[in-house]
């Protein structure tokens, strides 16, 4: 594509912010383009990209060498290369994800395109609503932590949001196959780095904000920033749905554009749910005065289905078939996921619970079952959890209190340490936890005997949470992802009990 087209397409829709040196424009033919120096070839346009860990524009050099014939920057060095061209842009990342949606042909513009953020609830809303659709007949993408997804076709996932250029590859996948709906997560680092640049949003949800990624964005408030900006860029077409008892759900809507909307269990809100009832595995709901019995348990997953619910309607469904696929959605993989030990008689939960808020939401809806389901009151709760390594150190020990605080019993295990050592970050969660509670706790670093540890204190009645991997089908120690399943190791443990 000659390089003056695409820059046009680009910025079809924005004032063009860029200035060309060297080699001229119109005389430029791209054939590929890429941020990876050891992708260059010849013709490639090379995205200098200021990361956390590097600078791509200490690479124009190496990209130049490998047949780049633009470079699109930042800063423009003293001494160009006449045949080559550069493209000086004051944000070479958000740049990139704008030519890279327009050398895609812009494939979110021929789709309706519904954006997830928050710390907590982003999987599950975005997955049942690609459920949702899927069930109404529609063909949808899908991007997530767990899996990308065009229409049935599984793309595995590496990101909660790629990278701009194979995220705007993926969307053209999507248009390609015939998709008309695409439901993506949209991380805070995403927005950070700019990689959701170039993509023409038809909505976005905001689910909450809780103490997570400090490691990356040094801040609450900094974090708070990103998520917020997602919105502040929403066009005017686009609707903005936002959680109305989070704290933060109203300053999500201060500068947006688009359409403000709201849902709430606890306040006034334009989608306001109810909690009628509880059984083992549903609960009885109002949306809006209209019945409905879902197949999820626990408050959060009201939140969450009800966010499904507001952003199904906003893009084309009638608030009755809305309410009909709703009471047909299954739980998400690795959210609060239920296996049965049928030879003990109790039931584990395997959750991706990685921040104290989300460890507390899953153990305020157990807690809230014992007390509504159980029939003994000496039905105890057994916590098997541990955190990342390389990750925010400050919510080790919140999370250790957390789970100690609603739990019977909890052992402190190795989640990914990565690179740092298992028993340090154990250290780290005991670090100024009260007596008292760490009296409730054993330590065991390999993950397999705590769950095993687990399953053996449990009797029947008893509940067991594994949290902290979730759908994880690894476990990431010093650089090496090691094939690790929690639901497999219950199973496997289950197996041998009924053997036994």
């Amino acid at each position: 594509m000659n390089l003056l087209t695409l820059l046009s397409s680009a910025y079809d829709r924005l004032k063009a912010a860029y200035t060309l040196h060297g080699q001229r424009g119109a005389d430029v033919e791209i054939t590929s383009i890429t941020d990876d120096s050891r992708r260059v070839e010849a013709g490639t346009l090379f995205c200098a990209i200021k990361g956390v860990h590097s600078d791509g524009h200490q690479y124009i050099d190496k990209a130049i060498a490998a047949g780049a014939k633009a470079i699109l920057l930042e800063q423009v060095p003293q001494d160009i290369n006449p045949n080559v061209c550069y493209i000086e842009v004051a944000d070479s990342a958000d740049a990139m994800g704008l030519i890279a949606s327009a050398w895609h042909g812009h494939p979110s513009r021929d789709m309706k395109v519904v954006g997830v953020t928050g710390t907590n609830g982003k999987t599950t809303i975005a997955t049942l609503l690609y459920n949702m659709f899927r069930l109404a007949g529609y063909p949808t993408g899908l991007l997530s932590t767990v899996c990308n997804y065009i229409d049935a076709k599984a793309v595995p996932s590496t990101h909660t949001t790629p990278g701009a250029i194979a995220l705007q590859a993926l969307l053209a996948e999507m248009r390609d196959a015939g998709c008309s709906h695409v439901f993506m997560e949209v991380s805070s680092h995403s927005v950070a780095q700019r990689r959701i640049a170039g993509i023409d949003f038809d909505g976005g949800i905001f689910t909450n904000l809780t103490r997570d990624h400090l490691d990356y964005h040094g801040t609450v408030l900094e974090y708070l920033k990103a998520k917020k900006r997602f919105f502040d860029d929403l066009p005017k077409k686009a609707f903005a749905l936002t959680n109305q008892d989070e704290k933060n759900g109203p300053v999500m809507l201060q500068n947006t554009e688009a359409r403000k909307l709201t849902y709430a269990l606890h306040s006034p809100a334009d989608y306001k749910a109810q909690v009628m009832s509880l059984h083992p595995d549903s609960t009885d709901i109002s949306i809006n005065d209209r019945e409905v019995t879902i197949q999820l348990v626990g408050e959060f997953n009201v939140y969450n289905l009800l966010a499904v619910y507001g952003a199904a309607v906003e893009v084309g469904l009638s608030r009755e078939d809305a309410l009909r696929y709703l009471s047909m959605l299954r739980s998400v993989s690795g959210r609060l996921e239920t296996l049965r030990s049928d030879s003990k008689g109790y039931t584990a939960f395997v959750d991706y619970a990685h921040t104290p808020d989300a460890l507390v939401n899953v153990l305020d809806t157990i807690r809230e079952m014992r007390e509504k389901l159980c029939a003994s009151s000496k039905a105890k709760i057994i916590t098997v959890v541990g955190c990342g390594g390389d990750r925010d150190k400050g919510k080790r020990p919140l999370m250790a209190t957390e789970a100690l605080k609603l739990s019977d019993k909890v052992i402190l295990t190795s989640d990914n340490p990565r690179t740092e050592d298992p028993v340090a970050i154990l250290n780290d969660m005991k670090e100024g936890v009260a007596p008292e509670l760490l009296a409730k706790s054993l330590t065991i670093v390999d993950r397999t005997e705590a769950i095993r540890t687990a399953c053996m204190l449990a009797a029947q009645g008893d509940y067991i949470l594994v949290a902290g991997k979730g759908h994880e089908t690894y476990q990431e120690i010093q650089g090496v992802k090691h094939p690790f399943d929690d639901r497999e190791v219950l199973r496997q443990i289950f197996k041998q009990e009924a053997m036994a």
